[in-house]
Protein backbone atom coordinates (compact mmCIF):
# COMPACT_ATOMS: atom_id res chain seq x y z
CA UNK A 1 0.00 0.00 0.00
CA UNK A 2 2.71 2.59 0.88
CA UNK A 3 4.24 1.75 -2.48
CA UNK A 4 1.20 2.36 -4.38
CA UNK A 5 0.35 6.03 -2.71
CA UNK A 6 3.61 6.94 -4.90
CA UNK A 7 1.21 6.36 -7.80
CA UNK A 8 -1.61 8.07 -6.79
CA UNK A 9 -2.77 11.44 -7.50
CA UNK A 10 -3.15 14.29 -4.89
CA UNK A 11 -1.66 12.00 -1.69
CA UNK A 12 1.35 13.31 0.08
CA UNK A 13 4.39 11.73 -1.00
CA UNK A 14 7.08 10.86 1.42
CA UNK A 15 9.90 13.36 2.06
CA UNK A 16 12.99 12.24 0.26
CA UNK A 17 16.78 13.27 0.90
CA UNK A 18 19.32 13.59 -1.21
CA UNK A 19 22.66 11.59 0.17
CA UNK A 20 25.72 12.75 -1.22
CA UNK A 21 29.12 10.42 -0.53
CA UNK A 22 32.21 12.98 -0.19
CA UNK A 23 34.89 10.51 0.74
CA UNK A 24 38.88 10.38 -0.14
CA UNK A 25 41.44 12.61 -0.65
CA UNK A 26 40.37 16.73 -2.12
CA UNK A 27 43.02 17.17 -5.06
CA UNK A 28 42.28 18.70 -8.58
CA UNK A 29 41.24 16.79 -11.91
CA UNK A 30 40.70 13.31 -12.45
CA UNK A 31 42.44 11.04 -10.11
CA UNK A 32 39.24 9.35 -8.45
CA UNK A 33 39.67 11.22 -5.10
CA UNK A 34 37.14 14.81 -4.28
CA UNK A 35 37.19 17.74 -6.79
CA UNK A 36 34.50 20.47 -7.75
CA UNK A 37 35.32 19.25 -11.52
CA UNK A 38 34.45 15.49 -10.61
CA UNK A 39 31.64 16.55 -7.87
CA UNK A 40 30.13 19.48 -9.77
CA UNK A 41 27.34 17.23 -11.83
CA UNK A 42 26.72 15.21 -8.41
CA UNK A 43 25.85 18.18 -6.49
CA UNK A 44 23.57 19.88 -8.94
CA UNK A 45 21.69 16.70 -9.25
CA UNK A 46 21.36 16.64 -5.78
CA UNK A 47 20.11 19.80 -5.19
CA UNK A 48 18.01 20.18 -8.19
CA UNK A 49 16.58 16.41 -8.17
CA UNK A 50 12.95 15.74 -7.16
CA UNK A 51 12.48 18.85 -4.98
CA UNK A 52 14.22 17.44 -1.84
CA UNK A 53 13.38 18.18 1.38
CA UNK A 54 17.53 18.02 2.58
CA UNK A 55 20.71 17.57 1.48
CA UNK A 56 23.01 15.30 3.78
CA UNK A 57 26.82 15.15 3.09
CA UNK A 58 28.35 11.76 4.23
CA UNK A 59 32.05 12.83 4.66
CA UNK A 60 35.09 10.47 4.81
CA UNK A 61 38.45 12.71 4.16
CA UNK A 62 41.37 13.75 5.66
CA UNK A 63 41.89 17.18 3.46
CA UNK A 64 43.86 17.78 0.36
CA UNK A 65 43.50 21.12 -2.29
CA UNK A 66 42.13 23.99 -0.32
CA UNK A 67 41.11 25.20 -3.28
CA UNK A 68 39.13 22.78 -4.25
CA UNK A 69 37.78 22.07 -0.92
CA UNK A 70 36.46 25.95 -1.24
CA UNK A 71 35.07 25.23 -4.80
CA UNK A 72 33.21 22.05 -3.27
CA UNK A 73 31.74 24.16 -0.18
CA UNK A 74 30.73 27.13 -2.22
CA UNK A 75 29.09 25.21 -4.59
CA UNK A 76 27.13 23.68 -1.87
CA UNK A 77 26.23 26.66 -0.34
CA UNK A 78 25.35 28.48 -3.72
CA UNK A 79 22.51 25.97 -4.05
CA UNK A 80 21.57 25.07 -0.47
CA UNK A 81 20.74 29.59 -0.37
CA UNK A 82 19.25 29.82 -3.70
CA UNK A 83 16.53 26.13 -3.30
CA UNK A 84 16.33 27.02 0.43
CA UNK A 85 17.23 23.47 1.24
CA UNK A 86 18.88 22.72 4.49
CA UNK A 87 22.30 20.68 4.71
CA UNK A 88 23.30 17.93 7.15
CA UNK A 89 26.81 16.89 7.21
CA UNK A 90 27.35 13.05 8.89
CA UNK A 91 31.34 12.22 9.69
CA UNK A 92 32.49 9.08 9.62
CA UNK A 93 36.12 8.36 10.56
CA UNK A 94 37.53 11.92 9.96
CA UNK A 95 36.46 14.92 8.60
CA UNK A 96 39.92 16.99 8.86
CA UNK A 97 41.86 19.99 7.21
CA UNK A 98 40.00 20.54 4.10
CA UNK A 99 37.54 17.34 5.19
CA UNK A 100 36.24 19.76 7.84
CA UNK A 101 35.95 22.60 5.33
CA UNK A 102 33.45 20.65 3.46
CA UNK A 103 31.75 19.61 6.80
CA UNK A 104 31.45 23.34 7.75
CA UNK A 105 29.43 23.90 4.65
CA UNK A 106 26.42 22.77 5.82
CA UNK A 107 23.51 23.57 8.36
CA UNK A 108 24.36 21.33 11.13
CA UNK A 109 27.05 18.50 11.72
CA UNK A 110 26.87 14.88 13.14
CA UNK A 111 29.50 12.61 14.13
CA UNK A 112 30.37 8.97 15.76
CA UNK A 113 31.86 8.83 19.08
CA UNK A 114 35.23 8.04 17.31
CA UNK A 115 35.10 10.21 14.36
CA UNK A 116 38.45 12.77 14.14
CA UNK A 117 37.50 16.23 13.24
CA UNK A 118 39.32 18.98 13.00
CA UNK A 119 43.15 19.78 11.89
CA UNK A 120 42.34 23.51 10.81
CA UNK A 121 45.88 24.31 9.45
CA UNK A 122 47.68 24.17 6.15
CA UNK A 123 50.75 21.79 5.33
CA UNK A 124 53.32 21.70 2.89
CA UNK A 125 55.60 18.78 2.50
CA UNK A 126 58.27 17.55 0.42
CA UNK A 127 61.93 16.44 0.33
CA UNK A 128 65.53 17.52 -0.24
CA UNK A 129 67.66 15.56 -2.53
CA UNK A 130 70.73 17.59 -3.21
CA UNK A 131 73.07 15.67 -1.09
CA UNK A 132 71.92 12.42 -2.93
CA UNK A 133 72.82 13.75 -5.93
CA UNK A 134 75.83 15.28 -4.94
CA UNK A 135 77.34 12.02 -3.66
CA UNK A 136 76.42 10.30 -6.77
CA UNK A 137 78.28 13.08 -9.03
CA UNK A 138 75.59 14.09 -10.78
CA UNK A 139 75.40 17.90 -11.16
CA UNK A 140 71.92 19.86 -11.53
CA UNK A 141 71.81 22.72 -14.06
CA UNK A 142 68.52 24.95 -14.27
CA UNK A 143 68.19 28.51 -15.63
CA UNK A 144 65.77 30.56 -15.10
CA UNK A 145 64.39 34.21 -16.15
CA UNK A 146 63.53 35.56 -12.34
CA UNK A 147 64.75 34.85 -9.20
CA UNK A 148 61.84 33.44 -7.72
CA UNK A 149 61.39 31.09 -10.19
CA UNK A 150 63.29 28.18 -8.99
CA UNK A 151 61.73 28.22 -5.43
CA UNK A 152 61.85 25.36 -3.06
CA UNK A 153 63.54 23.06 -5.51
CA UNK A 154 64.07 19.81 -3.75
CA UNK A 155 67.73 19.56 -5.89
CA UNK A 156 69.49 22.66 -4.56
CA UNK A 157 69.86 23.75 -0.68
CA UNK A 158 67.03 25.29 1.19
CA UNK A 159 66.99 28.64 1.02
CA UNK A 160 65.64 31.30 3.80
CA UNK A 161 64.11 33.90 1.58
CA UNK A 162 62.16 30.73 -0.07
CA UNK A 163 61.28 29.16 3.31
CA UNK A 164 59.90 32.72 4.31
CA UNK A 165 57.77 32.76 1.35
CA UNK A 166 56.48 30.11 1.65
CA UNK A 167 55.37 30.47 4.96
CA UNK A 168 53.64 33.72 4.11
CA UNK A 169 51.67 31.78 1.82
CA UNK A 170 50.78 29.17 4.27
CA UNK A 171 49.49 31.79 6.55
CA UNK A 172 47.38 33.61 4.16
CA UNK A 173 45.79 30.39 3.30
CA UNK A 174 45.08 29.52 7.11
CA UNK A 175 43.65 32.97 7.52
CA UNK A 176 41.32 32.01 4.42
CA UNK A 177 40.57 28.71 6.00
CA UNK A 178 39.60 30.33 9.60
CA UNK A 179 37.72 32.97 7.99
CA UNK A 180 35.34 30.27 6.43
CA UNK A 181 35.25 28.46 9.66
CA UNK A 182 34.15 31.40 12.13
CA UNK A 183 31.51 32.53 9.25
CA UNK A 184 29.55 29.25 9.44
CA UNK A 185 30.04 27.98 13.08
CA UNK A 186 29.60 31.55 14.55
CA UNK A 187 29.23 31.43 17.95
CA UNK A 188 29.09 27.90 18.06
CA UNK A 189 33.00 27.90 19.02
CA UNK A 190 34.32 27.95 21.87
CA UNK A 191 37.07 30.70 22.80
CA UNK A 192 40.07 27.79 22.46
CA UNK A 193 43.80 29.34 21.84
CA UNK A 194 44.06 25.79 20.44
CA UNK A 195 40.93 26.08 17.66
CA UNK A 196 43.15 26.72 14.66
CA UNK A 197 46.15 25.34 15.55
CA UNK A 198 46.19 22.13 13.84
CA UNK A 199 44.70 20.37 16.55
CA UNK A 200 42.18 17.58 16.19
CA UNK A 201 39.19 16.40 17.91
CA UNK A 202 37.30 12.61 18.80
CA UNK A 203 33.51 12.69 18.65
CA UNK A 204 32.16 14.43 21.91
CA UNK A 205 35.45 16.71 22.35
CA UNK A 206 34.24 18.20 19.32
CA UNK A 207 30.85 19.01 19.91
CA UNK A 208 32.49 20.33 23.05
CA UNK A 209 34.24 22.87 21.10
CA UNK A 210 31.81 23.54 18.61
CA UNK A 211 32.99 22.19 15.59
CA UNK A 212 30.11 19.62 15.13
CA UNK A 213 26.42 19.95 16.77
CA UNK A 214 26.29 16.76 18.04
CA UNK A 215 26.29 12.37 17.82
CA UNK A 216 24.23 11.00 15.33
CA UNK A 217 24.29 8.32 12.12
CA UNK A 218 22.94 9.06 9.13
CA UNK A 219 19.12 6.78 8.99
CA UNK A 220 18.28 8.15 12.78
CA UNK A 221 19.03 11.36 12.57
CA UNK A 222 17.11 11.92 9.44
CA UNK A 223 13.96 9.27 10.26
CA UNK A 224 14.02 11.72 13.43
CA UNK A 225 13.89 15.07 11.34
CA UNK A 226 11.85 14.01 8.63
CA UNK A 227 9.83 10.72 9.67
CA UNK A 228 10.09 7.51 9.33
CA UNK A 229 8.81 6.80 5.94
CA UNK A 230 11.52 9.15 4.85
CA UNK A 231 13.55 8.50 1.76
CA UNK A 232 17.02 8.21 0.45
CA UNK A 233 18.76 9.02 -2.50
CA UNK A 234 22.17 8.41 -3.31
CA UNK A 235 24.74 9.90 -5.26
CA UNK A 236 28.21 9.33 -5.25
CA UNK A 237 31.46 9.16 -7.62
CA UNK A 238 31.22 6.03 -10.08
CA UNK A 239 34.40 5.06 -12.31
CA UNK A 240 33.86 4.35 -15.79
CA UNK A 241 34.46 0.44 -16.36
CA UNK A 242 37.13 1.42 -18.87
CA UNK A 243 39.36 3.48 -16.66
CA UNK A 244 39.68 0.14 -14.09
CA UNK A 245 42.16 -1.64 -16.90
CA UNK A 246 44.92 -0.80 -18.63
CA UNK A 247 47.72 2.38 -17.63
CA UNK A 248 44.90 3.50 -15.10
CA UNK A 249 45.09 0.37 -13.09
CA UNK A 250 48.83 2.10 -11.91
CA UNK A 251 47.79 5.55 -11.70
CA UNK A 252 45.20 4.29 -9.32
CA UNK A 253 47.60 2.55 -6.96
CA UNK A 254 49.52 5.65 -6.98
CA UNK A 255 46.93 7.93 -5.78
CA UNK A 256 45.72 5.21 -3.37
CA UNK A 257 49.18 4.79 -1.48
CA UNK A 258 48.99 8.85 -1.45
CA UNK A 259 45.47 8.46 0.20
CA UNK A 260 46.51 6.04 2.50
CA UNK A 261 49.39 8.29 3.69
CA UNK A 262 46.85 10.86 4.08
CA UNK A 263 44.14 8.76 6.49
CA UNK A 264 47.36 7.69 8.19
CA UNK A 265 48.32 10.68 9.56
CA UNK A 266 44.92 10.55 11.51
CA UNK A 267 45.80 6.98 12.93
CA UNK A 268 43.35 5.46 10.56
Amino acid sequence: MRDMKRWIPFTKKSPTVAVLRLSGVIAAGNRGGLSDQALAPLIEKAFQRGKPAAVALIINSPGGSPVQSALIGARIRRLADEKNIPVFAFVEDVAASGGYWLAAAADEIFVDASSVVGSIGVISAGFGAHELLSKHGIERRVHTAGKSKSMLDPFRPEQDEDVARLHKMLEQIHANFIDHVKARRGEKLVDNPDMFTGEIWIGQQAIEQGLVDGLGHLVPVLKDKFGKDVRLRRYGIRRPMWQRFGAQVAQDALSGIEERAEFARFGL
